[in-house]
Formats: structure tokens, C-alpha cells, sequence
């Protein structure tokens, strides 16, 4: 038998040589295989596909499109002011003092400017004249490119008297959503107990009767507003609470009775009186029923019961 020799040191540097490059290309193998190219078939992924998944039939949203579009607020829309007859206005021309002017527009429906003289107004806007104002001063050859500013001071033509049986009789102003009848009456505080619910406006020199419910009426500017008293009748006598009542629609005796609060304990509906105007204005006393309609200014007395 042979012994066992212990390996040269030149053959132990072969064994560790052959072990580092088995490790090397073991490691490059590794390295080429983590940057191979996807088979094929295979679709590549973005990387911009790994942060989101898109549902399937929903179209991808641009960053721009994402954000919610604002709507539009609607602003409220000013009615444009026309000058009238009456209107006080303030005419400025840029650094031209001497032509700054205070004026009404006349019954023509003119001003009378300096240098240019009657300028007609009525019935433009207010940017309107300013631009007709400009044109006359550089028609004329005074300026050469004149700015002029008109401003509406006072309203005049836009106005209407109300008076009669209201609260706050007076003028008011007439807008795009004040022209109405009934807003002008509300305006002036409503009518009072005692006025009539049929109104008289004025317009253009005739008179107008115009029931105030039921019926919608434009009012225009310079037109005048009545509230007549209404239709009165009187009663008194055997009643809780006498005096004068308005004359209601179809009103009958009795109604009148209730108007008045009722008959008193000591009142009798069978001796009733009635007083009435006839048509030459002679006063003519009836008995009268309960069922009797009540007419303008008639008078009603309720007597004492015999037992």
C-alpha cells in the first residue's frame, strides 16, 4: 500500500483559480439573463402603466381633462337705463372743463350743449349720447378726438305718480322689473282699507279703469295713479260695532249685519230699515230684508225688537 501525499501549493492555486472564474460566470450568466427581452407576444409594460390600471371600455383621462370644469356663473344682466324727458344728467369732457355741463333734457328731448348746441338724447343710453356728444364736438373740428362721459343724475322720465287711498302716496320709479301695476301699488305701502280695488291711471290725457287683481298692467313713465274710496254703505242701530263698511261684491243685508259684527241681545232681523239715494238725490226709507243687496252709500238701520 501506498501512503497518502499532501497536495502540492502549486495545485491548491489551480483548485481556488478554477473556483473564482466558476463564480464569475455564473454571476455574468445572472446579469444577462435579468436584461433579456421579453418573448414574443409578450407587450411591454410602461412605466407610467404600473401607477394606474384603466378599466376596460373607459377612455384614459389627459392631466389637463381631469380637472372639473368650472361652470359659467350667470350674472344678472342690468336693464340699460334710456334717457328721457326730464332725466337730469352731467355731461364731462376730458380735460375740457369749460364744456362739463348740468342739465335736464328738455321737452324736445334734447340738451343744449356749449360750441355744438341742441344735441337730441332722448330715447338713447347713456354711452349712446356720449358717443353722439363726441361726434358733433369732432364734426364741428373743436377736438380732435373728444371723450365724453354722460351720467344719468336724476330719474324723471322713468317715474310715476301714485296717490289717492295708498299708505305712502308720492312718485316712484319704474324699472325693468318694478313696471308693473301691482308692484308700484305694493311699492307705495298697498292700498288702504277703505280704497277701491279698481284703479284709475292717467295715460296720455285719458283715464283708464283697471281692475287691480286679475289683471296684469304696464305702467309707463310720466302716468298718474289714483286709488279711489271705495264704494261705502252705513250701518247702525242694534249692532255690536256701527259705521261705515266697504261695499263688497254680491253683498246682501245680511252680510252687512256681519260686517257690523252681528246683531246686539236687543236686535230684531225683522225690523230692519233701509235708507237709499234715488237718482235725483232724494233719500227714500224701505223696509228691507236680509237677502236685500247692498248698493253704494246705502244706510242701514237695525231697530229694537218689540218683545
Amino acid at each position: 500500500m501506498s501512503r497518502d501525499t499532501k497536495p502540492e501549493r502549486g495545485d491548491m492555486r489551480l483548485v481556488l483559480l478554477g473556483l473564482m472564474l466558476w463564480t464569475l460566470v455564473g454571476l455574468g450568466c445572472a446579469h444577462q439573463g435579468a436584461k433579456a427581452p421579453p418573448q414574443q407576444g409578450a407587450k411591454a409594460v410602461p412605466p407610467q402603466a404600473d401607477n394606474a390600471v384603466q378599466p376596460r371600455g373607459e377612455k384614459a383621462v389627459p392631466p389637463r381633462a381631469a380637472k372639473a370644469e368650472q361652470p359659467h356663473a350667470a350674472g344678472a344682466v342690468q336693464a340699460v337705463e334710456k334717457l328721457g324727458v326730464g332725466d337730469a344728467v352731467r355731461v364731462t369732457v376730458f380735460q375740457q372743463p369749460d364744456l362739463t355741463l348740468e342739465t335736464r333734457v328738455d321737452e324736445k328731448g334734447s340738451i343744449l350743449m356749449p360750441l355744438i348746441g341742441n344735441i337730441k338724447v332722448a330715447g338713447l343710453t347713456t354711452n349712446a349720447a356720449a358717443t353722439q356728444i363726441a361726434e358733433a364736438l369732432k364734426h364741428g373740428k373743436y377736438l380732435n378726438n373728444p371723450q365724453v362721459n354722460v351720467a344719468l343724475t336724476t330719474v324723471r322720465s322713468r317715474q310715476v305718480s301714485v296717490l289717492g287711498m295708498v299708505a305712502k302716496p308720492g312718485r316712484y320709479p319704474l324699472d325693468e322689473t318694478s313696471s308693473q301695476l301691482a308692484d308700484v301699488i305694493a311699492a307705495a305701502g298697498g292700498i288702504l282699507p277703505t280704497g277701491s280695488e279698481t284703479v284709475l291711471v292717467a295715460r296720455d290725457g285719458k283715464e283708464q279703469r283697471i281692475p287691480l287683481i286679475g289683471k296684469d298692467f304696464t305702467l309707463k313713465g310720466g302716468e298718474t295713479v289714483y286709488v279711489d274710496r271705495a264704494p261705502m254703505f252705513y250701518i247702525y242701530g242694534e249692532v255690536t260695532r256701527a259705521g261705515a263698511y266697504k261695499v263688497e261684491p254680491n253683498m246682501s243685508v245680511m252680510q252687512a249685519i256681519a260686517a257690523g259684527g252681528g246683531m246686539t241681545p236687543r236686535g230684531s232681523d225683522r225690523r230692519l230699515k233701509l235708507r237709499r239715494a234715488t237718482a235725483d238725490g232724494k233719500w227714500v226709507e224701505t223696509d228691507v230684508g236680509l237677502q236685500e243687496a247692498v248698493r253704494a252709500d246705502d244706510v242701514i238701520y237695525v231697530r229694537e225688537a218689540l218683545f
